[in-house]
């Protein structure tokens, strides 16, 4: 069908040019002679085309590339730094519509098999014969002539037009919510995208469900859980608005952002609590927390960025508020007291119980936090900070205990993006339950080993110089550079036994065996395992066995 237009219209003075218009070309090759043959070798502009470019190896001709964006690009195979079939797979992620002409030297099948699978247009081997390029320079322009003609094809470019209108109006409304555009851009865009936004008051709702539930419930061919529950959850938002009041809604941000058109300002009531209704409902259907930030009323189209950032600081309060419910600014305002501050104590005591505490005295520590959370009435940014602190306390603790942090925290731990996504005090309770729970077990496992360790040094200490009279627990624990008292404790915990009876029976011990294996007298015999009264020797001895040393010696 043939197609008129006002000559006057900018739409077919565009398509003009596009008439008039030469393809480029870029030529790629190591040898200069070689460019410059082919160069000379056909009339380029009597057939259309004009050489732009041209580069001695690959990595310069992408960028020309990417600078210049050609239609075609001609490149030799062989060359330094990027041959030609990678220079034409990157083109091909740069553009999909760049024509590509490969020539070589070497008539090798997997070069060619290789070309036609990144869908290159030619592929010439040289001797280039000037007939044989101009034959594929003219297939090309006419593939190239084809493809300009389709784009320039208006029912194409309405269908797209309409296709691309509901996306179009979103990008328009997300604009409007940002407070991006000017009041006479606003009228212009209403015009354009047929959209009315006339109404005396507005309201606007940011709804956002938990979806990391629904992982488990999403078969492996259907939308990832993130995009499944937002659609649901829109389509829960638009059924109910429906009834309510005049409105439009997008998805922005994994959120489902509302603007509700109001007739008057009590109606607004109705519009919170059919707010409300949503939350309860998406979380009976979708099975998943559900919440709702609601901004300030307002009665002016410029006002929607200021009634936005309002929704979107209530639904920041989700985390300190019941789950499945509305939560509108202006009672947030109310309640908060900014002048608060965090306790604390709290931290400290969750830190203490980590650190010296049972797991039930953790657990008690952590519903404690949670439940000064709940009655504090802090803003949602000192809890955030505070928050972050706390965390930050626990993370350290664990480093000071040398404990692997990543299987703690996981890999790639963001405390920033962990805080933000903790989005109810319940997932919050859960998760410092739980690392909370890994750091205590970890200290209480290194302070085993280390424990375990320092016994053993000591224990070699003894071996070792058990035949020193001198030999006490605090000359001991001086030479493991830790106190006596701590020590004392820590080796009755591992052996069973206090230090001094621990030495005394490997006193006696070694007494026994030199009775057993030497003629030694005993005086000498007490003097080698640490005795210089050898009274107090045989005394100790006696005690031990229940025999004198002299006895134990004749019965033998």
């Amino acid at each position: 069908m043939k197609m008129c237009y006002n000559d006057r219209s900018p739409f077919v003075n565009y398509l003009r040019r596009l008439d008039m218009k030469r393809y480029t070309v870029i030529l790629v090759d190591d040898e200069e002679e070689v460019r410059q043959a082919i160069i000379r070798k056909l009339d380029w502009e009597a057939i259309g085309f004009e050489v732009i470019g041209y580069a001695d190896n690959g990595e310069d001709a992408l960028e020309i590339a990417e600078r210049l964006r050609p239609d075609v690009v001609m490149t030799d195979i062989k060359m330094p730094f990027m041959d030609g079939l990678t220079l034409a797979n990157k083109l091909k992620q740069i553009s999909k519509d760049t024509k590509i002409i490969i020539f070589s030297g070497f008539d090798d099948f997997e070069y060619a098999k290789e070309a036609i699978k990144l869908n290159v247009e030619e592929y010439i081997l040289k001797p280039i014969n000037a007939s044989e390029l101009k034959s594929v320079f003219i297939r090309i322009k006419e593939k190239l002539d084809i493809e300009i003609g389709t784009k320039r094809d208006i029912d194409q470019l309405k269908k797209y037009y309409l296709e691309s209108l509901p996306i179009m109006r979103e990008q328009f409304m997300i604009g409007l919510l940002e407070g991006r555009l000017s009041k006479n851009r606003i009228i212009e865009m209403m015009k354009t995208y047929g959209v009315d936004l006339n109404a005396p008051y507005y309201m606007v709702g940011i709804f956002h469900t938990d979806n990391s539930s629904i992982a488990a419930r999403t078969d492996e061919d259907s939308l990832p859980p993130a995009e499944l529950a937002t659609l649901s959850l829109k389509q829960i938002v638009d059924e109910t608005l429906e009834s309510f009041c005049k409105f439009r809604s997008c998805i922005y941000l994994e959120a489902v952002v509302a603007i509700a058109f109001l007739e008057d300002v009590k109606q607004s009531n109705n519009v919170i609590h059919a707010m409300d209704q949503i939350c309860k409902s998406a979380f009976r259907i979708l099975e998943s927390n559900t919440s709702a930030g609601i901004g300030f009323l307002c009665d002016d189209v410029m006002g929607l960025s200021h009634s936005y950032q309002g929704a979107k600081d209530a639904i920041d309060y989700r985390v300190l508020f019941e789950p499945n419910q509305a939560i509108y600014i202006q009672d947030i305002e109310s309640q908060v007291n900014h002048q608060n501050t965090w306790d604390s104590q709290y931290t400290e005591n969750i830190l203490r119980e980590i650190k010296l505490g049972e797991a039930a005295d953790l657990e008690k520590a952590i519903d404690e936090l949670i439940h000064y959370i709940k009655k504090s009435a802090i803003s949602i940014q000192l809890y955030l900070i505070s928050l972050t602190e706390m965390i930050t306390e626990i993370f350290k603790l664990g480093r000071a205990y040398q404990l692997d942090m990543n299987q703690v925290f996981g890999p790639d731990f963001n405390i920033n993006n962990k805080v933000y996504q903790l989005d109810s005090l319940e997932s919050l309770k859960q998760w410092l339950q739980d690392i909370c729970r890994k750091v205590r077990n970890g200290i209480r496992r290194e302070r085993t080993d280390t424990a375990r360790l320092l016994i053993e040094k000591a224990i070699k200490y003894i071996e070792e110089n058990y035949h020193d009279s001198e030999l006490s627990v605090d000359i001991l624990c001086q030479h493991l550079n830790v106190s006596a008292t701590y020590f004392s404790t820590l080796f009755k915990r591992e052996t069973g036994i206090n230090f001094i009876n621990y030495l005394t029976n490997v006193r006696m011990e070694k007494a026994l065996q030199m009775l057993n294996t030497t003629e030694e007298k005993t005086y000498h015999i007490a003097e080698k395992v640490g005795y210089t009264e050898p009274n107090y020797f045989s005394y100790v001895f006696k005690k031990h066995y229940g025999i004198s040393p002299s006895n134990y010696r004749k019965s033998r």
